[in-house]
């Protein structure tokens, strides 16, 4: 029932139901799963983060306290999430608090915080969205003072202004005017006043490689011009639904770090008390700003983050700079010719604030030599006239006439995860030597021309047509790649013989662009089959090929890109090892998870809210930390701060080809060398294509990120004892405890 309503969005409800079950029944592990991988989407970890973030609390209660004080009594707090802002304007003396909070279970969170701090009497909490309030239905009048924290990595993500320009028309007193005293009870404010928008250039290899696809040929296969692969942050603002044209990243510990290009430069600045201001942000033209290059590198992104002027003050900075809760807001550069950049070059661009987002766009390279714009994407609107000469115009022409018209241009949008596995040459090399292994085992001696001459060969049989006759022509292997997302392993596998491969791949996008790969890679198109094309259910992916023949390999995606176990991989494995044929294989054909024993005091922080003392008094945390997961996924092991007390060990063997090899349950003795305090266990793991052929999850140019076990109750050890683990593996649910 849960994980139906899951799929269908009803999220709220879904976790409701598992939240039930995992307290009917602590040991239901299923229930358990679910409700852990709903909980991080209904109470998003960085409310943990936040309440833990005692600087951030102290600032944002001294700028409340002090407005109340001046005589702000009646408060709106708009997008409250566990209500701290409230209870902060109630404890400096306000007589009336209004608080509204659009997700259900954020709403009854701070209903019973509230409640538990004793001041569900002065605190009237609404469960709609601020833009629906109306007075005197919701609240009887208007208020002196709203305060909000609706600020993403972006500033405006969250649509701030869009709240604050209906709060100024329908839920705030008049602004106070310049020069005039009186009593702030009559007049309207916002907490925060404004912010300033600050951004910088950086070279950042590990933001490169999930948003840039950087090579033109991976194991063999080269990938076309036509071919356009971008990341959804980089994708236009054309696209149906609106996408965040940033990503975000703690800058401070992205791994293996960035470099400045620029100084920091101000982008832009947004008085939240100046209606007219607000309302002009969405239509304003969009500005060009050009910045000087002081160092020189490869220009990967723009990175931003914002100063929130709380009062007069008060304030907070996102910097990367600052120890804080928050993330910067990472606008990926793409479509340059040339991203080396050095001192003396401007990089220009143009900023908006359309639609609720800040949008960084056209960004492009003013070089210091050429004193000409190198960075425009030439492939696009070729300006015919700024070509000079007639005779250079004339041939430009009849470049466009003759250019094939059937080659077609492709933009590609893929996950990051997705262009970081393109980017990961060794992923690709190694699942093409371990088939070719497993094919050249399958072979009659005559075949094992190791087909990486395929090319002509293929040229051959489709340019002589039918001529030969059917029976000469040898039946194929046939390889099924059901990895999740987008995968060029079957056009890989295509290139290794006499191979039908079959591609999983749902989106009509990424059919096209396999289509695509193939015809450069002078394939017929008709070599690569989508099976989801064939197969009536989805859920029925796993089954024959469309020929009575059994498959040779069938490659699996064991791993999520957040570091987890595939729900249902085990039972996908069964049903594959009824489908291959004799000396068939799956891939991969076993797993090993390790782990590691850690002290890391920011797991601890950014999985649960540490007393009240963070919280400045308050009673929160034992109310969010209902929503707390044991498991952090998407870690970046090699830049996480931790110190580890133990070496790896091996927790788990995953068989995917002899079950008979897996247990459910076992006990794994680590060895302490170092003394300190337990606090989680990051784990990863390595997956065997075969016995010599391995790939490491954690590894620095792999897709996938790792993920720990935080335990309730960190644990002293000295150096020399031994701990005991508790590994239990059910279905696809892994849960590692410590033995007391």
């Amino acid at each position: 029932m849960g994980e139906h309503l899951f799929r269908m969005g009803f999220r709220d409800e879904a976790a409701g139901y598992f939240h039930k079950a995992v307290k009917l029944n602590p040991d239901f592990n299923d229930a358990k799963e679910n409700f852990y991988r709903v909980a991080n989407w209904l109470v998003e970890r960085w409310h943990f983060i936040m309440l833990n973030d005692t600087k951030r609390n102290t600032i944002y209660n001294a700028a409340i306290q002090d407005a109340v004080c001046l005589g702000s009594k009646s408060v709106l707090d708009i997008g409250a999430g566990t209500g701290i802002l409230s209870m902060f304007a109630k404890k400096a003396g306000a007589h009336s608090v209004y608080a509204c909070e659009l997700s259900k279970t954020m709403y009854e969170l701070a209903c019973d915080v509230v409640a538990a701090n004793k001041m569900e009497a002065g605190i009237k909490l609404l469960h709609m969205k601020s833009l629906d309030i109306e007075i005197p239905k919701h609240i009887p009048e208007r208020v002196s003072l709203v305060v909000t924290e609706t600020v993403d990595a972006g500033l405006f993500g969250e649509g701030i202004v869009e709240s604050l320009i209906h709060a100024w028309e329908h839920l705030l007193l008049q602004p106070k005017t310049r020069g005039e005293n009186g009593n702030c009870e009559k007049y309207g404010k916002v907490i925060p006043a404004s912010a300033v928008l600050y951004g910088m250039a950086v070279e950042c290899a590990e933001i490169r490689r999930h948003h840039r696809v950087c090579t033109k040929d991976v194991a063999g296969i080269c990938l076309p011009t036509n071919v356009k692969f971008q990341s959804p942050a980089c994708s236009s603002v054309d696209t149906e639904e609106t996408v965040e044209p940033y990503t975000t990243e703690k800058m401070s510990r992205v791994p293996g770090g960035y470099l400045a290009l620029t100084e920091c430069f101000e982008i832009m600045t947004v008085d939240f008390n100046n209606l007219q201001e607000l309302k002009s942000l969405a239509t304003k033209k969009s500005g060009k700003i050009g910045i000087p290059v002081i160092k020189e590198g490869i220009l990967d992104a723009i990175v931003v983050w914002f100063v929130l002027q709380l009062d007069d003050e008060h304030s907070l900075s996102t910097s990367p700079s600052e120890e804080t809760c928050w993330e910067q807001a990472v606008y990926p550069v793409h479509d340059l010719a040339d991203y080396w950049i050095k001192s003396g070059d401007q990089v220009m661009m143009e900023v908006s604030c359309q639609d609720c987002y800040l949008r960084i766009q056209n960004i492009s390279v003013f070089s210091s030599e050429h004193e000409m714009d190198v960075g425009k994407d030439f492939s696009k609107d070729k300006d015919l006239f700024s070509l000079g000469s007639e005779a250079e115009l004339c041939s430009a022409l009849a470049n466009l006439q003759t250019s094939k018209p059937d080659a077609m241009e492709q933009t590609c949008i893929l996950e990051s995860t997705e262009i970081a596995l393109l980017n990961n040459n060794l992923y690709h090399e190694s699942f093409k030597t371990a088939m070719r292994k497993v094919l050249s085992s399958l072979t009659p001696e005559k075949l094992c021309q190791a087909m990486d001459t395929h090319c002509q060969n293929n040229e051959m049989s489709c340019g002589s047509g039918q001529s030969n006759s059917e029976e000469s022509i040898p039946e194929p292997f046939y390889v099924l790649d059901v990895s999740e997302g987008f995968s060029i392993l079957p056009i890989i596998a295509g290139t290794l013989g006499q191979v039908k491969p079959y591609s999983s791949v749902e989106k009509d996008q990424h059919r096209i662009t396999l289509d695509l790969i193939s015809e450069a890679n002078h394939f017929p198109k008709e070599t690569l089959e989508f099976w989801l094309r064939h197969v009536e259910d989805e859920s029925a992916v796993l089954q024959r090929p469309k020929s009575d023949k059994l498959w040779s390999i069938i490659i699996l995606d064991v791993i999520e890109p957040s570091g987890l176990i595939q729900q249902e991989i085990m039972e996908k494995a069964a049903i594959s090892r009824c489908l291959l044929q004799s000396g068939g294989k799956i891939f991969p054909q076993y797993v090993l998870m390790f782990g590691l024993l850690v002290e890391s005091q920011t797991l601890v922080e950014e999985s649960a809210v540490q007393g009240t003392e963070r919280t400045l008094g308050l009673n929160i945390a034992p109310f969010i930390n209902q929503f707390q997961v044991p498991i952090r996924v998407f870690l970046d092991l090699s830049s996480l701060p931790c110190i580890p007390l133990s070496k790896p060990v091996e927790l788990l063997r995953l068989d995917l080809m002899t079950p008979y090899l897996n247990t459910s349950n076992r006990e794994v003795k680590v060895h302490i060398c170092k003394s300190g305090q337990v606090t989680a266990i990051p784990f990863w793991y390595h997956m065997y294509l075969d016995d010599e052929i391995r790939l490491d999850t954690s590894s620095e140019a792999s897709h996938w990120k790792q993920a720990a076990v935080v335990l309730d109750n960190p644990i002293q050890v000295e150096m020399g004892e031994e701990l005991v683990l508790s590994v239990q593996h059910h279905k696809s649910n892994v849960s590692i405890t410590v033995k007391q």
